[in-house]
């Protein structure tokens, strides 16, 4: 029941956008509270104790550090407590809760390869309500969320950037870039030709996802995560001819202008152009920033900044200022200091995970953690241009991507799974 619950908690943090806009009535963002609660009670009637020694590891007690922290963030007088308790949910309770019962109820082969076969199943089914979006048009609920003031940023120019049934274009285009990278990579293991041609067809659609919704920071989730991918692959030939493709594609980007004339490309394009207005508007807002924070090493607390500022502070500074970054965004709420910690953490958390691939000797088990790998790496390197990585259902994905690469040594000699094999 346990692992139902768990697997029932992925697909709803994919689909509860949708539920909330078609449905509406309710505040399903709650829901993965409530499902995080009841398969949390479930593991502690279950789990035998010595069991429990599974969820003994580092990134545990890293993910309890920053959970405490921002408990403790609750006396910034910067933000009021409100804010505070909506932020600290995405930004510390959902590592806090998911990492360690990821642990606990994924220990098995055929585990990874049911959350595998589930993400890129919900992935595909996006991307295909993302093209129903482009050119046959929005439903009723995607129509009305447009209309109560969504048009302002994902209409441009009388196009519409596709955000289909996630919470916004820009997560839609990050999840896309993220999962059509993970699926490119397991379509290169030692399986099945059908299943390589179907692994091949669902990331073809979902790169084309991220293209239709506009969203050009994405492009840099596959270009980091790609080069993270052939690095750990140790194969130098592939590191050499992938980085000549992948140059020679952002040359084209850059110095050409071929493709102008589709919107996709267009738009993809100005994510390399420095004097894009956008990333002007993003510089000069960062400058103003580092005035303000360099009297504030603990930040200005959390939700001080972003949606729930704008709801919940709105006679602070910082309530006025864009973040359109995770990386700002934490910086903002908890200062300089906050900041480097977390990133520490995030960069511990993508050294380990190298060094545990680096050694693994399972060829197709190693594809996969390559794959769950690099679509974190890409996802952390894109949420400095977007808020992605503290966003479900890019979060969850990535927080149970930990879960199995730390455990993937134990994995190698358990037996296998026929379902991606």
């Amino acid at each position: 029941m346990r692992t139902a619950l768990l697997y029932i908690l992925i697909a709803f943090c994919f689909t509860f956008g949708i539920l909330s806009r078609e449905i509406g009535g309710l505040p399903y963002g709650i829901f993965i509270e409530i499902l995080l609660l009841l398969t949390w009670i479930v593991v502690m009637a279950t789990t035998p104790k010595q069991d429990w020694q599974g969820a003994n590891k580092d990134v545990v007690y890293l993910l309890m550090f920053w959970f405490i922290y921002s408990i403790i963030q609750v006396i910034n007088p910067g933000a009021s407590p409100r804010g505070w308790l909506q932020e600290i949910r995405s930004t510390a309770l959902y590592p806090f809760l998911i990492v360690p019962l990821g642990f606990l109820i994924f220990k098995e082969n055929k585990h990874l390869d049911t959350f595998l076969i589930l993400i890129i199943v919900f992935s595909t089914l996006a991307s295909i309500n993302g093209v129903k979006q482009l050119y046959i048009g929005p439903s009723r609920g995607e129509q009305y969320f447009l209309d109560s003031g969504g048009n302002v940023t994902h209409v441009l120019w009388g196009r519409l950037r596709v955000f289909s049934f996630y919470s916004d274009a820009g997560q839609f285009g990050a999840s896309q870039a993220h999962i059509g990278l993970l699926t490119l990579v397991l379509a290169l293991m030692d399986i099945k030709l059908w299943k390589k041609l179907l692994l091949f067809g669902c990331s073809g659609l979902m790169i084309y996802g991220m293209l239709i919704s506009g969203t050009r920071g994405a492009l840099f989730a596959i270009i980091v995560g790609g080069f993270v991918a052939v690095l750990l692959s140790k194969k130098f030939k592939v590191l050499v001819f992938g980085g000549i493709i992948a140059l020679s594609f952002l040359f084209v980007l850059k110095f050409t202008y071929i493709g102008n004339g589709n919107y996709q490309i267009y738009r993809l394009r100005s994510a390399l152009d420095p004097n894009d207005p956008s990333l002007s508007v993003r510089l000069m807002n960062q400058r103003n920033l580092r005035a303000y924070m360099s009297s504030h090493p603990f930040g200005g607390g959390l939700g001080v900044i972003g949606a729930n500022g704008t709801k919940y502070n709105q006679d602070r500074y910082l309530s006025t200022v864009q973040p359109d970054s995770y990386f700002v965004k934490v910086w903002a709420m908890y200062g300089i200091i906050g900041l480097t910690i977390w990133l520490g953490i995030m960069m511990f958390i993508m050294g380990k995970s190298m060094g545990i691939i680096w050694k693994l000797e399972d060829g197709n088990l190693k594809i996969k953690m390559i794959a769950l790998a690099s679509g974190y790496a890409g996802v952390l390197f894109c949420s400095y241009g977007n808020e992605v990585i503290n966003t479900m259902p890019s979060s969850i994905v990535v927080y149970l991507s930990w879960v199995f690469i730390f455990n993937s040594y134990k994995l190698q000699s358990l037996p296998k799974s026929n379902l991606l094999n």
